[in-house]
């Protein structure tokens, strides 16, 4: 789901480049010592995800787990997604430097909507917490590229329908992981998921 460089208008990549700097400020604010750990753990499963392809007819989509970080994280997965989208930037190409701003909020806001959604509900089931998060992660993030490039430009409109259909399966398989890993956590390491 990662924006190329040289697609974008500049009104767009300033506004996510000023989006991801105040989110990422917040998180940075709120980031205490003993999070460090955490933070880099989910920040490594976002950037590992990408490297897992799922086929999607002639095409092929990846896991981002954008989902699974803004649950434990809240705010903080912002720096994270940050890190991750700019070592896959420079070692992968995925996106690029120009589009890291707004490749940053399209993956961290809907992490942050799921964290006020879902969190409360952790301790009353943790697979279907984990699975909303998830699931609504994936399809608000392909929501979040489609206006991007819809705010570009009219001609970009079938490509960012394209993105949101070929999400539709990936936000199924990744709200089942994002579930499963979350109830497994609640099993063995519950405090990743307390504040």
């Amino acid at each position: 789901m990662h924006i190329s460089e040289g697609i974008l208008s500049g009104e767009v990549l300033v506004i996510g480049a000023a989006i991801t700097l105040t989110g990422t400020f917040i998180g940075i604010k709120n980031l205490k010592f003993e999070d460090y750990p955490k933070v880099s753990l989910l920040t490594s499963a976002f950037f590992v995800a990408s490297l897992i392809h799922v086929p999607v007819g002639p095409s092929s989509s990846h896991l981002v787990l954008n989902g699974l970080c803004g649950i434990i994280l809240g705010w903080k997965s912002f720096p994270a997604i940050l890190i991750a989208l700019f070592l896959q930037g420079i070692l992968f190409q995925f996106g690029g430097l120009t589009t890291l701003g707004i490749n940053t909020a399209n993956m961290a806001i809907p992490g942050v909507i799921s964290y006020y959604l879902f969190k409360p509900f952790l301790n009353k089931n943790y697979f279907l917490a984990g699975f909303f998060s998830g699931f609504f992660s994936i399809i608000l993030s392909s929501i979040l590229v489609f206006l991007s490039l819809y705010f570009t430009g009219s001609f970009f409109i079938n490509a960012g329908k394209a993105i949101i259909i070929v999400h539709l399966p990936v936000a199924l398989i990744e709200g089942i992981i994002t579930g499963f890993i979350i109830t497994f956590l609640s099993k063995t390491k519950k405090e990743i998921l307390e504040e």
